[in-house]
């Protein structure tokens, strides 16, 4: 029986293969060849459920959070809820779009992608729009919606990244191909999201990076050089920028200033030990009612807490785990390194930002700017993150069915 490498090594060809000299040798000397082969099945149903559930435990919870806010500012209360349902029906749309396409398509666009976003986060400090309270520039204006570039570059390294991975293969134990490329992307693109600034996505960027070095197979000792390298950088960060350094000495007391900087982790605070064990119910939180900044954005969360409760929150947090861990084991079925890479990335991008969020809001690390997957507020941040989920599930169609008993007996 004639053997081929890709999907795994040593696999054997199907018997309807076993003649083909282009297996011969046991290697597949036509790779195109052999793409045109994979069977494409339904995509995983479970992710699927799963993401849909929290989608819409986080649209309810959009509408809870931010009824005063839009109510008080448009005197129209269902505004943002309308918004967001419209944006989440728009995500559901691409997921299930971008699931149709092949795994190929995404490493054919990787590197084009990332050009592109590197070219908006150089434009955005010039030509973006910011927000007083957080004072820098990280948004572009559309007219009839915002967006950060910051979001398409996580994606944008983690498909690039797999697809260098890829090429590199054999060679990612070595200093010149295993660290020095991927380290040189990773400075360019923190260095252009300093300039907004925007701290913690440079933080989220620099972790996907390194999850995907280390998934890939570059060598442990490397990532500790890295971790001192990028701790003497974020001690020089800390100590020469103020909008840093404020975050910190607000973060170790928030109650030194109680009425500006400190009043939004302290009022989130309230609201999550106000919920107590089974919490206020549903729509009958206060903090939202002007209390608290940011309540159906960033620090939606706080809300949850408060209306739910510690039994709610957890449940919640719960369902996160499961669409974490059902991702990762899609990412080691899948038929390919790159899609196995892609999904590493993209799961593991969900798992970093619901813990930074849950840690924010609980001030276990200092205040910044991460959203909470499918429950922030934010209609672009919600298409990709949908569109993420999208990729994850058309990578799961390429997994290969597993034989039954009578295809067995069959092909003996």
């Amino acid at each position: 029986m004639a053997r081929f490498s890709s999907g795994g090594a040593g696999r054997e060809a199907p018997p309807e293969y076993a003649e083909d000299p282009r297996y011969a040798g046991g290697e597949l000397r036509d790779r195109r060849a052999e793409s045109r082969r994979i069977q494409r099945g339904a995509f995983d149903l479970p992710f699927f459920l799963l993401t849909l559930l929290i989608l819409a435990i986080g649209v309810v919870m959009v509408l809870s959070a931010s009824f005063a806010r839009a109510y008080y500012n448009d005197g129209n209360g269902m505004g943002i809820f309308l918004r967001q349902l419209g944006f989440a029906g728009l995500g559901i749309a691409l997921m299930i779009f971008l699931s149709t396409l092949p795994s190929a398509f995404y490493r054919r666009m990787a590197p084009l992608l990332l050009v592109v976003t590197g070219f908006m986060l150089a434009l955005v400090p010039f030509l973006g729009t910011g927000k007083s309270e957080v004072g820098a520039n990280r948004w572009f204006n559309l007219g009839f919606t915002t967006f950060q570039p910051s979001e398409i570059a996580k994606i944008a390294i983690i498909l690039y990244f797999a697809h260098l991975i890829c090429v590199y293969r054999g060679r990612m134990k070595t200093f010149r191909y295993g660290v020095l490329p991927f380290a040189g992307i990773l400075v360019v693109t923190v260095f252009l999201l300093i300039l907004e600034p925007h701290l913690s996505a440079s933080v989220i960027i620099i972790a996907i990076g390194a999850i995907m070095m280390f998934a890939g197979g570059t060598p442990l000792w490397y990532f500790i050089v890295g971790v001192l390298v990028v701790g003497a950088a974020g001690f020089i960060v800390v100590n020469f920028f103020p909008y840093a350094s404020s975050r910190i000495t607000v973060w170790q007391d928030p109650w030194s200033d109680p009425l500006n900087k400190g009043l939004q982790t302290i009022q989130s605070l309230y609201a999550i030990g106000s919920g107590g064990l089974t919490g206020l119910g549903l729509g009958q939180g206060r903090q939202k009612y002007m209390y608290l900044p940011e309540e159906h954005n960033d620090f939606i969360f706080s809300i949850v807490c408060e209306e739910l409760g510690f039994i709610g929150a957890m449940l919640i947090l719960f369902l996160f785990a499961v669409l974490i861990i059902r991702g990762y084991w899609l990412a080691l079925h899948t038929r390919d390194r790159f899609g196995s890479l892609v999904i590493v990335g993209i799961i593991s991008l969900l798992a970093i930002q619901v813990f930074l969020n849950v840690a924010v809001v609980t001030n276990l690390v200092p205040c910044t700017g991460i959203s909470l997957p499918f429950f922030s507020y934010g209609g672009t941040a919600l298409l990709i993150q949908l569109g993420e989920m999208g990729i994850v599930l058309s990578i799961s169609r390429e997994i290969p069915l597993r034989k039954t008993k009578s295809e067995d007996e069959d092909q003996k």
